[in-house]
């Protein structure tokens, strides 16, 4: 598996899929078939052709990247239609054979256009989480509860249907997908960069409303949920580790839990937590804080518990 983050600076790095290709060199042969999965920087696959071209070797790439969901993987794998993209008709015609192993339901099309399909799929998702949060603050600055406003506009009303609900949007892929769109398009990306305002402010947001309620310096904040989505125990890139490190600069003490995350030495027990805080905030939305009984006041941006998501 070979991952393509951006750096610190928001850069990508496309040499690493080309790099990892050149350590291949010695066991790749002539006559296989290079499949590329990983979301890559446009451009990339030219450059890997070119790797394997330099090589001598005559072997077909493609590009052919995973569209799954994390924790989706078995299922969707099935039931999702397969982009594949290759230079040339016996590489398409062998990725169409794999992937026709799995399903029927393939799109073929250039290397160049399969890469910005995967970055443009990735990236859409993060606008339109990001939209539904700048929504979300406006109703909540007015003193509007933003669920009941989406339920009136979403119920029944087909061109509103896929409206999301607010949240946490981070995670390993959403936000550096878009980022790295944004690095090709020579970082002129307005509408890229104002979603990640959106999405990486809103922690700093709610921390904020809550100062307008609490005085957060006498209080124990809980923050339920550490991974960076719901049923995930992946804690990479999640938006409540941000909360956790605003609020203990503002609150007496911070205390987390999330009973799927295994690799955090830091998180307590639900219980132990339930017993020590004044106020508790769901970080991810895991299907067991649907019922789980707290007598702090919680803030549920989310809407799991269906109280509303006013602050």
């Amino acid at each position: 598996v070979i991952g393509t983050p951006v750096d610190e600076h928001l850069n990508p790095d496309p040499e690493a899929v080309p790099n990892a290709v050149i350590s291949l060199l010695d066991v790749l042969k002539d006559g296989q078939h290079l499949v590329l999965r990983s979301t890559v920087y446009p451009g990339v696959t030219k450059l890997v052709e070119k790797v394997i071209a330099n090589s001598g070797r005559k072997i077909d790439v493609s590009f052919c990247a995973e569209r799954i969901a994390e924790g989706k993987a078995v299922e969707e794998l099935i039931a999702l239609p397969q982009i594949i993209s290759a230079r040339t008709p016996e590489a398409v015609e062998r990725a169409k054979n794999l992937f026709g192993c799995l399903t029927q339901n393939v799109i073929v099309v250039s290397p160049e256009e399969a890469e910005l399909a995967k970055l443009f799929t990735n990236t859409w998702r993060y606008i339109k989480f990001a939209a539904a949060n700048q929504l979300y603050t406006i109703a909540n600055d007015f003193g509007v509860d933003f669920e009941r406003v989406r339920h009136a506009i979403t119920h029944d009303y087909p061109r509103a249907a896929d409206m999301p609900g607010a949240g946490f949007a981070a995670g390993p892929c959403l936000f550096k997908d878009t980022m790295q769109l944004a690095a090709f398009n020579n970082n002129n990306f307005t509408l890229g960069h104002s979603s990640m305002m959106i999405n990486e402010g809103l922690p700093l947001y709610l921390v904020s409303r809550l100062e307008k309620n609490y005085d957060l310096s006498k209080m124990t904040i809980g923050i339920l949920g550490m991974a960076f989505k719901a049923e995930s125990d992946d804690i990479r890139s999640s938006l409540s580790y941000k909360l956790k490190r605003i609020l203990r600069f503002k609150a007496e003490s911070v205390l987390c839990a999330d009973s799927l995350v295994h690799d955090d030495a830091s998180l307590v027990s639900e219980d132990e937590l339930l017993k020590q805080v004044d106020l508790v905030v769901i970080g991810a939305p895991h299907r067991r804080y649907a019922s789980l009984k707290i007598s702090q006041p919680v803030i549920d941006i989310w809407n799991i518990r269906k109280q509303g998501v006013l602050i």
